[in-house]
């Protein structure tokens, strides 16, 4: 049996479709959860919905230590991250912040649920997320007030260069593709592409080259002002740019891994990396 302040759900997870959650305004009839799936709300949506008025993004959790997702900090009615991602068989732990409010952690699909609402700061439950998927969840009494979370299930890409699949991980769909360009001696790419939610990305993004390649960056004009930055030496462009044309380019010639970024769009996702080789 459970200890008072821990349950823990060892049942196997199922995917929610990405379909919006909206309403949880029933609270459970014995294990019953009442729930309203709208097919045509996104997931971003949804998740600005979410009781949180600071990240409407997903936070990627798989490079770092299992996740805690805090409940109703500060009488906040919300959970804090709202939205995170984790690799498959990754524990989340959901820890109760609050003496005063009842809440409980119940998914969508019924995959896992920390049971009645309960109160009391330190409560944890825990559920292990076997398979990938997008799993939507609720606090049932403050579910019509934007109590809601979701967690992403979803294994990080794989390519024979670790550093570059955590620097892409998230980037316009990284999937753990380098374009291969070795034996060119110029390699372009476009500034301000389409990607990561407008014109914010590099094309392509991942580049193997060869050894004395010149690397040229060509700004399409799109996405507002970009630059050029990298991580792993000191380069970079001396200003931002908006219009077309090309602005900046390098030659490589050590191998290496070396990655970089849009230093006004890093955040969202405006990052690429050249591999010499």
């Amino acid at each position: 049996m459970p200890s008072s302040n821990r349950r823990t759900f060892l049942g196997a997870s199922t995917a929610v479709g990405l379909g919006a959650l909206v309403g949880f305004g029933n609270v459970r009839s014995g294990d019953a959860v009442a729930e309203t799936i709208d097919p045509d709300q996104s997931l971003d949506e949804w998740l600005v919905t979410a009781n949180d008025p600071h990240t409407p993004t997903v936070r990627d959790f798989r490079f770092d230590d299992p996740p805690t997702v805090y409940l109703d900090v500060s009488g906040s009615k919300s959970f804090s991250p709202p939205a995170i991602k984790i690799e498959p068989e990754t524990t989340v732990t959901w820890e109760w912040t609050t003496e005063d409010r009842e809440h409980n952690v119940v998914a969508a699909d019924g995959t896992f649920d920390s049971g009645s609402p309960v109160s009391g700061a330190g409560t944890t439950f825990e559920h292990t997320f076997e398979t990938a998927g997008t799993y939507r969840y609720v606090s049932e009494p403050e579910a019509d007030a934007g109590m809601k979370g979701v967690v992403v299930a979803e294994p990080v890409p794989s390519s024979e260069y670790p550093a570059v699949d955590e620097w892409l991980a998230d980037t316009n769909e990284y999937d753990g593709t380098i374009t291969d360009r070795t034996g060119e001696t110029l390699v372009e790419i476009a500034t301000g592409a389409d990607g990561n939610g407008g014109h914010f990305a590099f094309d392509p993004h991942a580049v193997q080259i060869s050894p004395d390649t010149t690397v040229r960056w060509r700004w399409t004009g799109n996405g507002g002002g970009h630059d050029i930055a990298f991580e792993d030496v000191d380069v970079s462009t001396d200003s931002i740019s908006v219009a077309p044309g090309v602005h900046f380019e390098h030659t490589f010639g050590e191998p290496g891994v070396y990655r970089y970024a849009c230093r006004p769009h890093r955040g969202i996702g405006q990052r690429g990396a050249i591999v010499v080789t």
